[in-house]
């Protein structure tokens, strides 16, 4: 079987505010933030309370299913702040973080054997990074996965350079996959041949040909690679996790410090900063506008990260900050409109596809609000996978779950269809839809 993936379908979006390829300062968080809603299928149990002294690397939450689960702390500190919200439901542990920077020892040293490695993972709270398919959930580490996948590029809009953000973690990252490689085969893909993690043994490598979004997107390669039928489990992990890992086998402490792009059309100069998971918004306030009209900013990317609004933190797993304006002006008689240069169309409704190679300062704007769901073939235009998209959407619609097994809900996350959700006509909130489709089945399958 060829270890080459040819993938023609797909959509890149010409937004402005790539960041630049350098590194224009490095944030000390004051607090950092440990948010639960980070942490996709844990059940939060606190383990600290206000004015405790934590390390680096010590636990906060556990799960209250698998109690061996451990989310820790990234920085050594004291706790300042238990935020809760409706119900008293945990939001997030405010920690103040102090100059000393100490961090627990968790020992060095390349872990002998599968079961040693999974205990080093959970006793260090990095065991949330690896995520678990179907579902999209924190992995089980009962379970034993036919392999364990990793995108070593992203084609999201604007998503940081691999090459540059984690280039110079080459070393960590192989500790990472040798270290993983002891618990499941780990399938690596490249999007160059000549692409720094296209060298790391203990891996199987693959080469993407596509460079249309969503080819990053760990889900598509695993759907052309080894697809996930119902009863099986694969295992994802991102470059940062596998840095992380690697980082605690050679130096035995906790560091998740990473490079994270601020980007977007209303950044100031997009660059990147080197910052910590649960890094306050606020502190990027040199890379915009606090005068200008309403922003939105975004953990992620515009497709499908989270927008957490200025007061908001860096998520745990995210590596790009994106900052767009709120667009709330309605304009009249939009669709006699085709002229326009300066909006963008998917479908070349406007005259704007005369320039191929034009950015655009995009807003939040939607053009529009919810239609009756129209079926076409709009979707299979921009997503490379082997099932049917509106079916799909559909059954997780009306709860069907034997229509959800049937078209595919076993292989995708919201994530995977989020292009969907931009091309589509109307303006249907389909990554919802398929978490509503997911949430149904955990609940009912478990």
């Amino acid at each position: 079987m060829s270890n080459i993936i040819d993938l023609k379908k797909g959509l890149n979006i010409p937004v402005s505010g790539t960041a630049a390829l350098e590194t224009k300062k490095t944030i000390v968080p004051d607090v950092v933030a440990v948010k639960p809603s980070d942490f996709k299928g844990l059940f939060p149990r606190l383990l600290v309370k206000e004015g405790d002294k934590v390390l680096a690397g010590s636990p906060v939450l556990a799960d209250k299913q698998n109690p061996d689960i451990l989310v820790t702390s990234p920085v050594g500190g004291t706790v300042q702040e238990i935020v809760r919200g409706e119900k008293r439901k945990l939001l997030a542990v405010l920690i103040k973080a102090d100059a000393a920077g100490e961090a627990v020892d968790f020992g060095t040293g390349m872990p002998a054997n599968a079961e040693a490695v999974k205990e080093t993972l959970l006793k260090s709270g990095l065991w949330p990074f690896i995520i678990q398919r179907p579902y999209g959930i924190i992995a089980n580490p009962a379970v034993t996965p036919k392999a364990v996948f990793v995108s070593a590029f992203s084609t999201a809009p604007l998503a940081a350079d691999a090459e540059y953000a984690l280039g110079g973690e080459v070393d960590a990252i192989q500790a990472g996959v040798s270290a993983v490689a002891k618990i499941a085969k780990v399938i690596v893909c490249v999007n160059d041949s000549a692409s720094a993690f296209a060298k790391l043994s203990d891996a199987t490598i693959y080469t993407v040909n596509g460079k249309k979004h969503p080819a990053g997107n760990v889900g598509v390669q695993i759907s052309h690679i080894s697809p996930i039928k119902k009863g099986e489990t694969v295992w994802t992990l991102s470059l940062e996790a596998l840095a992380a890992i690697g980082k605690l086998i050679k130096t035995g402490k906790v560091d998740l410090t990473r490079k994270v792009a601020v980007t977007g059309p209303a950044a100031i100069e997009p660059a990147y900063v080197t910052a910590l998971p649960g890094t306050p918004i606020a502190a990027l306030k040199s890379f915009y506008n606090s005068a200008e009209a309403e922003l939105r900013f975004i953990s992620g990317d515009i497709l499908s990260g989270e927008n957490v609004g200025e007061n908001g933190y860096l998520g745990f797993k995210d590596n790009q900050v994106t900052i767009m304006k709120e667009g709330r002006e309605r304009e009249w008689f939009g669709w006699a409109k085709p002229f326009r240069f300066n909006q963008f169309s998917s479908s070349m409704t406007y005259f704007s596809w005369l320039l191929p190679k034009k950015k655009y300062n995009m807003d939040t704007n939607v053009h529009g609000g919810p239609r009756a769901f129209v079926l076409s073939d709009v979707y299979g235009k921009v997503l490379p996978m082997d099932l049917y998209p509106v079916y799909l959407v559909k059954a997780c619609l009306a709860g069907d779950i034997d229509k959800m097994e049937k078209f595919g809900i076993y292989e995708v996350l919201p994530e995977d269809l989020a292009l969907c959700e931009f091309v589509d006509p109307s303006k249907n909130n389909i990554q919802a839809m398929i978490q509503s489709g997911i949430d149904l089945m955990i609940k009912e399958m478990a």
